[in-house]
């Protein structure tokens, strides 16, 4: 019997990571399509402002219940998804862009102009992340464009470190090698072999930071220094109903909700990616 149970559980368990990982992917493409038809899918105009009926409990006419000024709040939390998203989307393009860039051409380099890049990015990570956004964000305007800088500001090193790691190993590669001494370009080098070869284990940081982008720009919201009205953002959201949550509970329940919900699909999507590329870490 012990011979039997003991292949069945080394199957079974590697396989635990992989539909958490699925579980996480329908949630994030629920969470994409719920915003990007939110014009369709929302039963009221986002701007629909109704004061007779501020802060009615969720009811048949309004599943998430009203705000304070009479918003549907499921039609509020909808196009909340499309800016958090947005805001998500852009840091993290913004981010890998410039930190791949600098990583890639920081560990194919090497010396002199692998330390410059490195010590600039050195001297960025030693700041905590998220005082610096909140340093940038109360410097600049309150805006959706300044969450972004803000925190894109914030993210881009942790790339350059990871693709300056994965691209100096690359570079010491045989098929490397083969291409210098065939005289290929240098930056030809770097767009057909190591870059390519670089993208894996970006592509799997990308998806589990970016339930801490979402977190973080709702928190920059949340504290006045985001999204502001009428943009309808989860962290502003949230923000506006904290004073209401003993009485009207729905209207920061439910845009708190979309926050936790995306942010824990990303994470765990994240970390099922990161397990199928390294065995070892879902063996234990």
């Amino acid at each position: 019997m012990t011979s039997v149970e003991a292949p069945l559980r080394r199957n079974f368990l590697p396989r635990i990571p992989d539909r958490f990982a699925a579980f996480g992917a329908v949630l994030i493409v629920l969470v994409v399509l719920a915003a990007v038809l939110a014009p369709w899918l929302a039963p009221y105009p986002v701007d629909e402002v109704k004061p007779l009926e501020n802060l009615q409990p969720p009811s048949a006419a309004h599943w998430f219940g009203t705000d304070q000024v009479g918003r549907d709040v499921l039609t509020r939390v909808l196009y909340g998804g499309r800016t958090s998203l947005f805001i998500a989307v852009a840091v993290l393009a913004v981010s890998a862009v410039v930190g791949v860039t600098l990583g890639v051409v920081a560990g194919y380099a090497g010396g002199w102009i692998r330390d410059v890049i490195m010590r600039i990015t050195d001297i960025f990570l030693a700041f905590p992340a998220l005082l610096l956004s909140l340093a940038l964000a109360v410097v600049l305007q309150p805006s959706v464009n300044t969450v972004i800088l803000a925190i894109a500001v914030t993210w881009w090193p942790w790339y350059t470190r990871l693709a300056a790691s994965v691209a100096a190993s690359i570079a010491t590669r045989s098929y490397v090698d083969a291409a210098r001494c065939l005289g290929v370009p240098a930056p030809l080098i770097i767009l057909r072999h190591v870059l390519p070869n670089s993208l894996t284990p970006v592509l799997v940081q990308l998806s589990l930071d970016a339930g801490g982008v979402i977190l973080t720009s709702a928190a920059l919201s949340y504290l006045g220094l985001g999204a502001q009205e009428p943009t309808a953002e989860w962290g502003l959201m949230v923000q506006q109903g904290q004073t209401l949550f003993t009485t009207n509970w729905w209207v920061v329940t439910f845009p708190g909700l979309a926050i936790l919900v995306t942010a824990f699909a990303f994470n765990v999507l994240g970390e099922g990616l990161r397990n199928a590329l390294d065995p070892r870490r879902a063996v234990k």
